[in-house]
């Protein structure tokens, strides 16, 4: 027998729990932005993925709403960091609770580098930094799905692989897990695509 959760018969918190626990792992998007009157800010989010390839757009989700939503709102830009391994302590870090006057960035002494076409800064350790401008936010219940147009990506040259695109290895991606939990790059296996069922 399983055993059923029924978000009807749980408390939020709980079905989210089940939820986390459940869909893993998923992916960071450690999201730059500035606000209204210049102060940087960086989060962690871990419900992210691409909503289009053609035009590209990206997309994240804020968990009620947050200071990188109200930011992205009130300017229009954003940056999705790639959070790699050797920063797990910092991406950590910057999940608090900080105050919507503080600049992460400074708080955690992490270092920046200017952007290519938005006005949040990038994260300097980053090896992808993915360029966006505000396509839509989606209101759905207690969340916003908030979805970029991507204007350009920027990859240090080390995460190059031979063939150009940025290579898995070079990228040492976080994800998240359940509770407490985070995982670290794991064995990639290579298998083509099918052409046509076996």
């Amino acid at each position: 027998m399983r055993t059923v959760f029924d978000p009807a018969e749980l408390p939020p918190h709980r079905m989210y729990q089940v939820l986390t626990a459940s869909i893993v792992p998923r992916p960071i998007a450690w999201v730059s932005t500035v606000s209204a009157d210049g102060v940087a800010n960086l989060a962690p989010y871990s419900f992210f993925s691409v909503s289009s390839t053609h035009p590209p757009v990206v997309q994240f989700t804020s968990v009620t709403r947050k200071d990188s939503l109200r930011n992205i709102e009130a300017t229009g830009e954003f940056v999705i960091n790639v959070a790699t391994e050797p920063l797990i302590s910092t991406v950590n870090a910057s999940s608090a609770t900080f105050d919507s006057e503080v600049d992460e960035f400074a708080a955690l002494g992490i270092d920046t580098e200017p952007s290519e076409r938005v006005r949040p800064v990038r994260v300097a350790g980053s090896p992808v930094a993915i360029e966006c401008t505000l396509h839509q936010v989606i209101p759905v219940g207690d969340s916003f799905v908030v979805m970029g147009d991507v204007v350009t990506v920027a990859v240090r040259p080390e995460a190059l692989a031979d063939d150009g695109l940025p290579d898995f290895a070079e990228l040492a991606p976080l994800s998240r897990l359940g509770r407490n939990e985070w995982g670290l790059p794991p064995k990639v296996v290579r298998l083509d695509r099918p052409h046509r069922p076996a």
